[in-house]
This record gives C-alpha cells, structure tokens and sequence, in this order.
C-alpha cells in the first residue's frame, strides 16, 4: 500500500512538470505547414493583381502584412525548432492574413484595366 501511495505522489508531482513543457515541445511538420501556407497566400495576392481585383494599393498593403508573418516564422526557427506555442502564433497570424486576402479580393474595389486607379462601380452591380 505504501508503494502505491509513493507512486501516486510521484506522479502527481511529475504531472504539472510534464504538461508545463507541451509548449515547448517541436511541432511535427509545422515549419513545411507554415512555408506551405505561406506560399499559397502569396500566390492569391499575385493572382488577385493579375486578375484586377486586387488594386495595387491592395496588393502592396497585403504584401506587406505577409513580410510581416514571415519575419515571424523566421523569428520562431530562430533557434532551430518551431515550437507548438511559436506554430499557434503564426497559425493565428496567418489566419488573421488570409480572412483579409478574401476580404480585399471581394470587396468591390477593382482595377480590371491595370491603369493603377480603381475602377468604378459597374452599373446594375
């Protein structure tokens, strides 16, 4: 009984010490997710300018904030490895940047004729 309680105590003592380092622990594929994520955003941005419907105040002003999520993910591998706390945190980012993308590319400000200035409101639209 006595060993029993002498392993219960251990663990209970252990367990807050095992669970404060789940942060800290690498995130499996996360740096490849990010990249990867990083990436496609990038490739929307250029389409949205390709497309027109994306102004190129738009564009620069998002390419921007991409830079800015980058310098992030580089701080985080910094020292090598991305932890899972360093991963949620660009994941956030990433998310809050891509809401964004979809929210600029949809907003009705176009430039389908590449001249720099937005287009006006088509009619009937």
């Amino acid at each position: 009984m006595q060993k029993f309680l002498f392993v219960a105590a251990a663990l209970i003592v252990a367990a807050p010490a095992v669970f404060a380092q789940s942060g800290a622990t690498p995130a499996p594929n996360a740096e490849q997710r990010i990249e990867q994520r990083q990436a496609n955003q990038e490739r929307r941005i250029e389409q949205g300018e390709k497309s027109g419907t994306l102004t190129q105040r738009e564009a620069n002003r998002l390419e921007k904030r991409q830079a800015r999520v980058e310098r992030m993910e580089q701080k985080a591998a910094a020292d090598g490895t991305i932890t899972r706390k360093e991963a949620a945190h660009v994941e956030h980012a990433q998310d809050v940047e891509s809401r964004r993308i979809a929210r600029q590319k949809h907003d009705r400000q176009h430039d389908f004729n590449h001249d720099g200035r937005k287009d006006a409101p088509r009619k009937g639209s």
